[in-house]
């Protein structure tokens, strides 16, 4: 594991952990969505990271 999966997964994490903090805060569905999109690309990045490097 290397610092760029690392630093994508924790980026995808906390951007996981607004998109649920934005629904309970009853946030445009439109915002939500983009938030949401942009931390599962993170994670798909931080796991096609790992196998590049692997």
């Amino acid at each position: 594991m290397n610092w760029a999966s690392i630093l994508l997964f924790a980026g995808g994490l906390f951007l996981g952990g607004g998109t649920y903090s934005f629904i309970q805060q009853k946030m445009p569905r439109g915002v939500t969505l983009l938030l949401g999109i942009g931390a599962l690309m993170c994670v798909v990045a931080g796991v096609m990271v790992l196998e590049v490097w692997e």
